[in-house]
């Protein structure tokens, strides 16, 4: 049995054989800007390991101090894999971005670092007052990403004057 064809998006006018990649290319951000611009978005996705594979989960964060804070619940796979190594943590990845679905433009970055469960009673209470879960669900507890790694691209429309 063979691999289904890949078919490309239309464009806006209808048109699938246009390249986007002509018309569009990635500047690469520093990771001041990177973090700046995470901090202007809620939500993003924190990659961990389940099972010994990756699981990616939705979640909405805050920038605090240059670190990311979600929320979470003493059942999640997540609070207890954050609990890991004797509370040094654990290796995640989380990403946000914020890309136009028309255009494709905007930017998108990932950052690397160790997460860590929230013990401070003093700290908890200050990222329970400042996120608010964006789930039904009691979410008793906070996880902290120390970024070690970060990176991020602006996807940006060619400046044809630029090359003149």
């Amino acid at each position: 049995m063979s691999d289904p064809p890949i078919r490309k998006p239309a464009t806006a006018d209808g048109d699938a054989s246009s390249n986007a990649s002509e018309t569009r290319r990635n500047v690469e951000l520093d990771g001041a800007e990177a973090l700046r611009l995470l901090g202007g978005v809620s939500l993003g996705r924190i990659v961990f390991t389940r099972l010994a594979l990756p699981t990616i989960r939705p979640v909405n964060h805050v920038l605090v101090d240059g670190d990311i804070v979600i929320r979470t619940h003493g059942d999640a796979t997540l609070t207890r894999y954050a609990q890991q190594n004797g509370g040094e943590g654990a290796v995640v990845a989380y990403e946000a971005d914020d890309i136009d679905p028309d255009t494709h433009l905007g930017w998108s970055v990932v950052v690397t670092g160790y997460a860590r469960l929230v013990t401070d009673p003093r700290e908890l209470a200050r990222y329970r007052a400042l996120l608010r879960p964006w789930v039904m669900q009691r979410m008793d507890h906070a996880i902290r990403i120390s970024p070690d790694l970060i990176t991020g691209v602006r996807l940006t429309a060619d400046d044809p004057s630029a090359s003149a």
